[in-house]
């Protein structure tokens, strides 16, 4: 095994091991190398990329619209910035022909991505993908990972609870349950039932599917001592970081453009220095 593939896998085995140690990781999602270098200096022990924070932040909508290629680039440059391990949201892989999605994993893995989101539904449509087409590219992607000497972490992502609208709150949550079971089965590393906020239904999916959960930081959520409590391994952001940001630079925009608020660039405590210290570490 090359040096480079040695030092993929052993990012992807470590990524693993952070969904298994009892404690709770939170991710929140970048979309640059400098969001990742500034996230490994204050001591977090893995980075995770917004589909929407990246497309947003280069002029596309969400929802694969930024060229594959694109987005291969500006992973490739986090990775290469970084020492911790790097999972991205890939969405649907960029890709219905499985073919193309086998490539594109591939692509993935030789820059030394560890982990995936791989979504079961697709933005421009009101349903879920079918159980057995989702099952069998999880299959692939597991698949292809295998033949390339590769530890790949799969974060499985269902959209029940976001285009099941027409189903009631006990049939969603047996549809979650169904599809996380199929998931594992199928090669799925983790589980990741997006907007996903009651206590009871956490519980009852971390019990049912037995697979590291992950949940998205939305208002109404359990606070994190219930989430470690109960067992969530993961908490992610997806674009609430990158709406972090820019609600800060909106303010101080809106104040610069009446002639206010010059302290408040002034007096920020972020200076040059420190950023170039942060890009130019090694």
């Amino acid at each position: 095994m090359s040096t480079h593939k040695n030092i993929q896998s052993e990012k992807g085995k470590l990524l693993h091991q952070l969904h298994h140690n009892g404690k709770l990781l939170v991710l929140p999602n970048i979309w640059d190398p400098l969001g990742a270098v500034l996230l490994e200096s204050l001591g977090y022990s893995a980075v995770a990329t917004a589909s929407a924070s990246i497309a947003f932040s280069n002029g596309y909508p969400d929802g694969e619209k930024i060229p594959f290629n694109d987005l291969l680039l500006i992973l490739q440059k986090i990775v290469n910035r970084v020492k911790i391990p790097v999972t991205a949201d890939i969405e649907r892989g960029y890709s219905d022909d499985n073919s193309v999605l086998k490539e594109n994993i591939k692509k993935l893995v030789d820059i030394g991505i560890a982990g995936i989101n791989f979504e079961d539904s697709r933005h421009d449509e009101d349903k879920l993908i079918s159980l057995d087409e989702q099952c069998e590219k999880i299959s692939i992607i597991k698949e292809v990972a295998n033949e390339n000497d590769a530890t790949l972490f799969i974060n499985a992502r269902t959209d029940v609870y976001i285009k099941s609208v027409h189903l009631s709150d006990e049939e969603k949550l047996s549809e979650v349950i169904l599809r996380g079971k199929a998931y594992k089965e199928a090669g799925a590393d983790g589980f990741y039932p997006i907007i996903l906020k009651k206590k009871e239904d956490i519980e009852s999916i971390i019990k049912e599917v037995d697979l590291p959960l992950n949940i998205l930081l939305l208002p109404g959520i359990p606070d994190f001592e219930i989430l470690k409590k109960i067992g969530v391994a993961r908490v992610s952001l997806g674009p609430g970081f990158l709406k972090t940001a820019i609600n800060a630079m909106k303010n101080i925009a809106e104040k610069l453009l009446h002639y206010e608020g010059m302290n408040k660039v002034a007096e920020n405590p972020v200076t040059s220095a420190y950023l170039n210290s942060l890009i130019s570490k090694k």
